[in-house]
């Protein structure tokens, strides 16, 4: 009997070792291309391969976000003529397949961010042309309920593109009782109270933080401590560091996301810091397409500049770390191509794999943590 069930381990191990080594990445697309939706792949940590899994039909899902329970998935579908909507799918990890599950208006044009509270009961959009957000109840089976939408006022100096509100992202505080909604249309972080209990936000006692003007807010993080949070500028082409107590942002630095010596177009997009604290990173698009390297003062949370890494393509949108901060894939939107990177832990620098995933028009990747 003992023989028998040490052969039996023996013959789990390898599948263990697999489960282990492997986690499911989730590529968000614009479909007036090549895509046809949402991908799945099966990402190998050890070699850095990636295997498609299976994929699902919709409309412009350019930006997607998990459940923490990983198993549902929201994608928005930026439309605009009041057709901006959340698709909501079930997610099977035995299988990697999304099932459609059901599609909610999103309440204003263009929704091109979604993110789920901690509790998993509440999804919020941002609708970039509508100049609003919203948030939606989350049913037992994982569809949504009816959007609350909040509608954003004002303007700011950049008249070709700050006419009016832009709404570009939804973030939750890490202890999921503040939302910070990034608006580049009017310079400012607005910052509400959230209740996980009814879900309706409000105006925080510091209800927002104005940024530099022209600077265009567009996506923030949160250092992995809680104490410091980072928000890239899309027209600055910076980073603003920001101390964090209690739903209030307190400034600390602005550095530029490009070298000095760049006059091309700025065009950031998106910002993460690395799962150890030690790093963050920012993309910017064409003409740079690059990825901006920093070090982290952990101490005061002030960004050093390490260096910028080509993205081996054009006009780098979304990208991501694997749970373990091993690998940084970038979604390279107009090379229909997402480039992976291994990551140096100890300096922050990115190495060229020479992997590609082909796929048409890539904007956002999503990892499971599980």
């Amino acid at each position: 009997m003992k023989k028998l069930f040490s052969k039996l381990l023996l013959m789990a191990i390898p599948v263990l070792s697999m489960s282990q080594s492997t986690r499911y990445l989730l590529i968000g697309t614009y479909t007036k291309g090549k895509s046809e939706g949402i991908y799945v792949y099966q990402f190998n940590i050890k070699t850095g391969n990636a295997t498609l899994v299976s994929k699902a039909t919709a409309a412009n899902p350019s930006y997607l976000a998990l459940s923490p329970d990983e198993k549902f998935v929201y994608a928005v579908n930026e439309d605009g003529n009041d057709k901006g909507s959340i698709t909501a799918f079930s997610f099977d990890k035995s299988s990697g397949q999304l099932q459609f599950l059901d599609k909610q208006s999103s309440g204003g044009d263009h929704p091109c961010y979604v993110s789920v509270n901690k509790t998993g009961k509440w999804v919020t959009a941002a609708n970039y042309s509508g100049g609003s957000f919203s948030t939606f109840p989350v049913m037992a089976n994982g569809t949504l309920g009816a959007p609350n939408t909040v509608q954003h006022t004002g303007s700011s100096v950049d008249k070709s593109r700050q006419e009016s509100p832009h709404v570009h992202s939804t973030v939750f505080s890490p202890d999921d009782q503040y939302l910070f909604v990034q608006d580049l249309g009017i310079d400012k972080i607005m910052i509400y109270t959230f209740n996980a209990g009814h879900g309706t936000p409000q105006p925080a006692p510091t209800p927002f933080v104005a940024t530099t003007p022209g600077s265009g807010p567009r996506h923030l993080t949160f250092h992995p401590s809680g104490k410091f949070a980072y928000c890239i500028e899309e027209m600055g082409g910076a980073v603003s560091v920001y101390r964090y107590k209690n739903g209030k942002l307190t400034p600390i630095q602005r550095i530029s996301s490009v070298p000095a010596n760049f006059n091309g177009k700025k065009w950031a997009a998106d910002i993460h810091v690395s799962p150890d604290g030690h790093f963050l990173y920012a993309s910017n698009r064409t003409p740079s397409n690059t990825i901006a390297i920093f070090r982290i003062n952990k101490s005061n949370g002030q960004l050093t500049s390490v260096g910028y890494e080509p993205t081996r393509g054009l006009v780098p949108r979304n990208f991501v770390m694997d749970p373990g901060g091993e690998y940084l894939l970038v979604a390279n939107q107009d090379s229909d191509n997402v480039v992976i990177f291994k990551r140096n832990k100890k300096t922050g620098l990115l190495t060229d794999t020479g992997k590609r995933i082909d796929v048409g028009n890539p904007t956002c990747l999503q990892f499971t943590v599980r």
